[in-house]
């Protein structure tokens, strides 16, 4: 339990929502998670790559989350509480009810995920028409951002949802607007998703142009026309309903939000590596790339100036730290293609029962049994013969065709354990090359990217860190306070709550770091 300090410490809430759970932390002025704690969420998959969400069953699992951190804390000493989500969207009527999404009917499911990709003729017409805007996602929109996803509901729901739909929100928004009642946006969601400009707000001649001309009116109430950047406090605070569901002070700051790969970026980029002999050090922050990387992965790689790279969203101004310009490369499906790849071999009931005798997690198992396989040989080497193509889901950054399908090569008639554990190295080595393939982009639009800063689920994979520096060939920073992305929410609670004057702050880093080895000879970690 936090406490005991002779002075008193202030604390701050963040609220992180993933794709298949509620996270929730507790966080001192100095950055240290005191506590945690995770809820998981529903999804529906009424058919292949539609993904839905309830918006009622993911604000409950943020009530209990939130209930369990701040358990024995003075609840007079929280600050502040932040909030970020994957970028999924909400729809709502007009009295802020949930409407149906599917064919079903079905109000409960109101949210059609990030990783959705029903609307492919949508985007398809979309792109056709070159608009100026498309320039900022990189000349290409990707079938998982906003506009598409709404052209599809207009043309395919239009009784049951588009006609009574009365907002349409990003998930971090809608999360803040149901803490405050205000339905202001945040700027890193509306520039990110929206195609909306930080610096010329919406071009009405966009959603015209693409057939959703109804939004234009009213001064784009359903979309948002109050637009506010990161961290900035909402309204008059925590409403007393929201405060009583969450277990809060009524009346706390509240932020405006985040997507949830950028507040992990916001929590790892500002690292302070002084002593550690990084090539960053004394490098201005641009060097830097932040990776977040889960069920997806999200390259986030900042510049003074606008940079246009092609097949990688952005340049998007102030949508992550202040005043710098965003490129956001990515993997549609990471962890969720090594789930996939592992879970769906013939050997994973043998894997799954090795590693619950050794209580090991089975990525922890396959990790220690790639080592006894390799023999004298270096790890890397196990996969000469077998390589995947990780784009089952497309193709995100650099090559912006959501087409692509996945492949692997070099398969045998064999399939035991070792089959399993070298499949599984050959898809990490894959993600791998595909985060050097992104960075190889951007490098050669003009950023100059020497260290990788990683965060999230598959950061606390050893092996998947040491195959990022190996294949990139450059280190790879780890922050000591693993769930950066949550520390990345908080400090959007402790700006909004005037404690701190700029989301820029210094997170808890002293890091650990993963240097690359020749020839990918051996899981190393070098602090």
């Amino acid at each position: 339990m936090p406490g005991g300090d002779e002075e008193p410490r202030s604390y701050y809430v963040g609220v992180d929502v993933g794709t298949g759970s509620v996270r929730a932390a507790l966080v001192d002025q100095r950055g240290t998670l005191l506590a945690f704690a995770d809820q998981p969420i529903n999804q529906w998959g009424p058919q292949f790559n539609h993904h839905e969400q309830s918006s009622e069953d993911i604000w409950a699992a943020c009530c209990v989350a939130s209930k369990k951190v701040v358990q024995g804390v003075n609840l007079q000493q929280i600050r502040g509480l932040g909030f970020d989500a994957t970028c999924s969207l909400v729809v709502l009527d007009k009295e802020f009810r949930p409407l149906p999404v599917n064919h079903e009917g079905d109000s409960h499911r109101n949210i059609i995920m990030w990783l959705d990709h029903r609307a492919v003729s949508q985007v398809h017409r979309i792109n056709e028409t070159k608009h100026s805007v498309l320039q900022y996602v990189g000349g290409v929109m990707s079938v998982e951002m906003q506009a598409p996803k709404l052209l599809w509901l207009k043309e395919n729901l239009r009784e049951t949802c588009w006609d009574k739909a009365g907002h349409f929100f990003d998930l971090p928004d809608f999360l803040s607007w149901k803490a405050t009642g205000v339905t202001a946006r945040s700027l890193c969601s509306l520039v990110c998703k929206w195609t909306y400009s930080a610096e010329k707000g919406w071009d009405d001649s966009f959603w015209k142009m693409v057939g959703l001309e109804d939004l234009v009116t009213d001064n784009y109430s359903k979309i948002g026309n109050q637009v506010l950047p990161p961290g900035a406090s909402l309204g008059s605070g925590l409403t007393p309903e929201a405060a009583e569901d969450l277990g809060l002070p009524p009346g706390i700051a509240v932020a405006a939000s985040l997507i949830d790969a950028h507040a992990g970026g916001l929590g790892v980029i500002g690292a302070d590596v002084k002593g550690h002999g990084l090539a960053c050090e004394g490098q201005p922050v641009t060097s830097r790339l932040a990776v977040i990387c889960g069920t997806s992965s999200c390259h986030m790689g900042i510049s003074k100036n606008p940079i246009f790279v092609p097949g990688v969203w952005g340049p998007y101004f102030s949508a992550m730290v202040p005043g710098f310009w965003l490129n956001e490369g990515g993997q549609s499906v990471t962890g969720k293609l090594i789930d996939h790849m592992v879970q769906g071999h013939a050997a994973f009931p043998e894997l799954q029962a090795k590693a619950t005798a050794r209580r090991q997690s089975i990525y922890a198992y396959l990790n220690s049994h790639l080592d006894l396989i390799k023999k004298a040989q270096p790890v890397g080497f196990l996969t000469v013969d077998l390589h995947v193509w990780p784009d089952f889901h497309g193709n995100r950054s650099p090559l912006a065709d959501l087409t692509l399908k996945g492949m692997v090569t070099g398969l045998k008639l064999s399939q035991d354990l070792d089959d399993l554990a070298i499949l599984y190295l050959a898809t990490v080595q894959a993600i791998a090359f595909g985060t050097r393939l992104i960075i190889e982009a951007m490098e050669s639009a003009g950023h100059s990217i020497n260290t990788l800063f990683l965060c999230g689920g598959l950061s606390k994979n050893p092996l998947f860190v040491q195959m990022h520096a190996d294949i990139t060939g450059m280190p790879v920073v780890l922050s000591q306070e693993v769930e950066s992305v949550l520390v990345g929410a908080a400090i959007l609670g402790a700006c909004a709550s005037g404690d701190f004057a700029s989301v820029q702050g210094d997170p808890r880093s002293r890091p650990v770091t993963f240097h690359p080895v020749s020839v990918m000879e051996s899981l190393v970690c070098h602090s």
